[in-house]
């Protein structure tokens, strides 16, 4: 028997163990169920493996990448500084926790449906990068309270299954808005700066404000939809600037060894080099996030389908809940001006963290990046459009740029060791959920559990009080305003980078969806 024993240990330890190969066995299992070829099963399980491999190796990269400019920052302005990363972050807790991140993502998606085929909410969150991101929050905050592993996977299970479906329900009066109908919803976890931008920009617009799809804007700035271009442009632009402002407080000689290594190795050996290698490791940035993202884009294009195919046999005629960049093409000017009245706003918060919040309660600095700011700034505008137009859009974008520079700086205080890894989860809804369930879980023990269990039991409280007042009679979040007519339908979409994005100026319209 003791072959048995040892068979049954090899197949825990060295395979189910192993995020790689557990992702690759789940990918064929739905494969199997939606009856693929054996071709299809192989291929697609070896590239759902291959592309979890890849966010390791992207993982370090971004490691050795934010190092020196961790070293930097703290010099530079005595306070720690982070760069949210949703993809940084997740790359890097996959080392530690990747088996039950993985179990977790595959326990709340089949909580999600049955929540979807059981109550009122019958939202299908399809935007898998998110779910795997909210998976590794909740596994990092449960796992940092002292939870053991099976408490971690079927817990944040359920707290994972409660936020996919909720939020898009929360949020569909102002998509209902956006979009003319109830056929898609929002499933990306940006979802409180969207209602927030939808309520503000009401108030702030009014119903004078004209659309933002009156206006002309240059199609030169359109090269910011690429997220690696985005990335390594906004970390070459963060290490040029901190360092200059490193290198004027503390001096060349002691600057240029910010670069070297635990040998000594890799010092500058100049200003001008001292710089370039700044644009080096900024440039390695965004090569390392595009390794990432095409890992986690090479996941899910194989598990993402055979999720879908359940879906809609457990939950027929569910709304499907797609990612942000859904809502693009509906109000394209009102993105390019989310995404800069969004950064701006980033940068205002990073001068009250610099200023007041980093010296007085020990704040760490969040540095705006270009594309939290672009994809969450730019759903942001649309929905504040939708209410208040052309103000609507600037001020409710606005407000979701303070909500992604305050909520991640608070955030850090419950991730533990990982709050130390000069990265963390950019959107909002990270921010406030992991901020919740963090300190619930910092009671302990059975309690902890207990707190954190109500939490999500309320969040799904509040999403049936709003399907049942608000999205089933038809609320408009904005009366009195005419809706504008939609710009093309989210069919339109295409993807490229980590999401979708509207196909370019001068594109043939897309076909139309087929009937029924």
């Amino acid at each position: 028997m003791n072959w048995l024993v040892a068979a049954a240990e090899f197949v825990v330890n060295e395979i189910l163990s192993v995020p790689a190969y557990l992702i690759g066995i789940i990918t064929a299992v739905g494969l199997i169920a939606l009856r693929k070829t054996v071709g299809q099963v192989i291929g697609g399980a070896l590239k759902a493996t291959l592309g979890f491999l890849l966010i390791g190796a992207g993982a370090t990269l971004v490691v050795a990448s934010l190092e020196p400019l961790g070293v930097m920052l703290q010099g530079a302005t005595g306070a720690h500084g982070v760069v949210p990363t949703n993809e940084a972050i997740v790359g890097i807790a996959q080392n530690w926790y990747g088996a039950q991140v993985a179990w977790l993502m595959i326990l709340g998606f089949v909580i999600s449906l049955l929540l979807a085929r059981f109550t009122s909410l019958r939202y299908v969150f399809l935007t898998g990068h998110h779910t795997l991101f909210m998976a590794t929050l909740l596994t990092i905050v449960l796992a940092t309270s002292g939870l053991n592993a099976v408490t971690v996977v079927v817990a944040g299970g359920v707290l994972l299954g409660v936020v996919m479906v909720a939020l898009p329900a929360i949020a569909q009066p102002w998509t209902w808005r956006i979009t003319g109908d109830d056929s898609i919803a929002i499933g990306h976890f940006g979802t409180l700066g969207y209602v927030v931008s939808g309520v503000v920009g009401r108030f702030a617009g009014g119903r004078r404000s004209r659309s933002t799809e009156d206006l002309r804007l240059p199609e030169s700035l359109r090269f910011l939809r690429d997220s690696m271009v985005a990335t390594a442009l906004s970390m070459v632009l963060m290490y040029t600037v901190v360092s200059l402002v490193y290198v004027g407080r503390v001096g060349g000689d002691e600057a240029f060894a910010a670069y070297a290594g635990d040998d000594g190795s890799g010092a500058a050996s100049g200003m001008g080099n001292f710089l370039m290698q700044g644009v080096t490791q900024g440039l390695g940035f965004g090569v390392a996030v595009a390794v990432i993202l095409f890992g986690v884009r090479t996941i899910l294009g194989e598990l993402v389908p055979a999720f879908q195919g359940i879906a809609a046999r457990v939950v027929p005629g569910a709304v499907p809940a797609l990612d942000a960049p859904i809502v693009f093409p509906y109000a394209q000017n009102a993105v390019l001006i989310g995404f800069i009245s969004s950064f701006v706003a980033g940068l205002a918060g990073l001068a009250v963290l610099t200023l007041w919040l980093g010296p007085t309660f020990g704040w760490a600095l969040v540095l705006p990046g270009l594309v939290p700011h672009f994809f969450t700034g730019g759903a942001a505008g649309v929905y504040g459009n939708a209410t208040g137009g052309r103000r609507g859009a600037v001020v409710g974008a606005f407000a979701n740029g303070l909500l992604i520079t305050f909520l991640p700086a608070l955030l850090l205080g419950v991730l533990g060791s990982f709050g130390d890894e000069n990265t963390t989860f950019g959107d909002t809804d990270f921010g406030w959920y992991g901020i919740l369930l963090g300190n619930a879980g910092k009671i302990g023990g059975v309690w902890g559990v207990v707190v954190m269990l109500v939490i999500g039991a309320a969040l799904l409280g509040v999403a049936v009080l709003v399907q049942k007042r608000l999205v089933d009679p038809g609320w408009d979040p904005s009366p009195g305003r005419e809706a504008a007519a939609p710009a093309a339908p989210p069919q339109g979409a295409t993807t490229r980078g980590y999401a979708k994005i509207p196909p370019p100026a001068g594109a043939p319209p897309p076909p139309p969806p087929p009937a029924g």
